[in-house]
């Protein structure tokens, strides 16, 4: 077997955090117009999306004449304090949390971008990726455009600027016409508060209504902290314009296949949150049950690696019969580095992260529940640590299918050739990891646990290979462009 090359190393193309073998979504959403404490219902908002981003927040909000933007570097409540958000007066407003994608994580990408141009002020938000954004980032600076940063989100920003429609929806949709991929967007001017799905619905977008006001957020649960009512979801190629005179929909593109990330189910949304109308809890309950049956294990007890595995494990106990017990136990106050000692522990980073629990493991049979395996690195050292725990035997098993390809629509994915499954096959990967066994949900049982049996709403390109917006792999020279558009 030809051995994973080491993640270790630094990528030329990315930045990579201590011991980051996750996947991770690009930012998450949330708006509010009609309410005299905007601000602050953003800023909770944003708080229960922060799962979504922890690299950047920021809020722009408007009183009808003046729209304010306060946004930095660090979780949502290192950037805003109760004063900065009592300097933040007006009934809308607008919030973004980020996690870059590659390059270095800067000020000039945390968003929601602000600008002035010939229609007055307009900020964006925005959760997905553009696969044509560097073509179209070449052509709109050979025009003249003058860009302030490496997000793609900033293309959308310039065809709205350059547009000669006169309505505010008619504009954005002129500019997003122009796009392909994946976007979920929050627009606010002056007026009104917009928001924007592509007709793919790679990602989530819901509407939802608090006292008379209008609100919008990526996942249902950040209605929940807010007590506000779910309405609906915004539709895919839906345009929907909040002002004072009401909600207004438009339908301006033409129709296309459903692609939902079918990775909002297995790992990224909340499991409290409701996704593509479906209870992310219970898509990870059948995902885990369906993996009992699939691939049962001869063992003793069932362990989650938190918290990514809780809900795929908790569905495989109960579907096994086997104990559900907290085998490993994770420390939520870890930032997204940490200083390595000069010498000593080699695994530390994994460690500082999750500690097992030898009473629950030590000479018994295990099986190891996760969402994934990416690099498969952070699965070798759990793996080793639960051997040193004095487990008599450590089965894997992961609640996904194996990850053979990059995504292009919104996630942080490696490249191809860092992903241990593009290049190896099951049996490969265990030995690598040192598991007694391996066993991955297959594609037809992923699909069926959210419902799709006929595999025809979601997104599984990660897994299978098909995207469903064209996409043009690009070469050495070419990613280079490609990644930094993504930043």
């Amino acid at each position: 077997m030809a051995r994973p090359e080491d993640p270790r190393a630094p990528s030329p193309l990315r930045r990579l955090p201590l011991e980051d073998d996750r996947f991770h979504d690009q930012c998450g959403l949330f708006g509010v117009f009609g309410h005299p404490e905007a601000a602050h219902l953003a800023y909770m908002g944003l708080y229960a999306l922060q799962h979504r981003g922890q690299e950047s927040a920021g809020l722009a909000v408007g009183d009808g004449t003046r729209i304010r933007l306060q946004k930095g570097m660090g979780l949502v409540n290192d950037v805003f304090t109760a004063e900065a958000l009592d300097s933040l007066p007006g009934d809308r407003a607008m919030g973004h949390v980020r996690y870059s994608t590659s390059g270095d994580t800067v000020a000039t990408n945390a968003q929601p971008y602000l600008i002035e141009c010939h229609r007055g002020p307009i900020a964006i938000g925005h959760n997905g990726n553009l696969v044509n954004a560097a073509i179209l980032r070449r052509e709109l600076e050979a025009a003249g455009s003058i860009f302030q940063s490496t997000s793609d989100t900033e293309v959308i920003l310039h065809l709205y600027a350059r547009s000669h429609r006169e309505r505010l929806e008619d504009a954005i949709a002129a500019s997003l016409y122009k796009v392909m991929g994946a976007f979920s967007l929050l627009f606010l001017t002056r007026d009104a508060l917009v928001a924007a799905r592509d007709p793919w619905g790679f990602r989530p977008l819901v509407l939802g209504k608090l006292n008379g006001a209008t609100i919008v957020a990526s996942e249902t649960c950040a209605l929940d902290l807010i007590d506000a009512g779910y309405v609906r979801d915004v539709e895919p190629g839906e345009i929907v314009v909040v002002d004072a005179d009401g909600l207004h929909s438009f339908k301006p593109f033409p129709p296309e296949p459903s692609a939902h990330c079918i990775f909002e189910h297995v790992y990224f949304a909340r499991p409290d949150s409701l996704v593509f109308g479906r209870t992310v809890l219970d898509s990870r309950l059948r995902l885990g049950r369906q993996l009992a049956r699939e691939s049962p294990a001869e063992a003793d007890v069932v362990v989650p690696i938190p918290d990514s595995g809780m809900g795929a494990a908790l569905g495989f106990a109960r579907e096994s019969g086997l104990p559900f017990e907290w085998g490993l136990i994770r420390n939520h106050y870890v930032g997204r580095t940490f200083i390595q000692p000069r010498q000593g522990q080699r695994s530390v980073g994994v460690k500082i992260k999750l500690n097992p629990v030898r009473q629950v493991i030590e000479g018994r049979r295990v099986v190891l529940i996760d969402d994934s395996i990416v690099r498969g690195t952070t699965s070798r050292k759990i793996v080793h640590m639960i051997r040193e725990a004095g487990a008599s035997e450590v089965h894997m098993r992961i609640s996904s299918p194996p990850t053979t390809g990059p995504c292009y629509y919104g996630i942080d994915t490696p490249l191809k050739s860092e992903l241990i499954a593009s290049s190896h096959s099951v049996e490969e990967i265990r030995r690598f990891i040192e598991a007694d066994s391996l066993a991955y949900l297959s594609h037809e049982g992923l699909v069926a646990a959210v419902g799709d049996e006929a595999s025809r709403r979601h997104c599984t390109a990660c897994f299978s290979g098909r995207y469903p917006v064209a996409v043009t792999v690009p070469d050495e020279s070419q990613l280079r462009l490609f990644e930094k558009a993504r930043a």
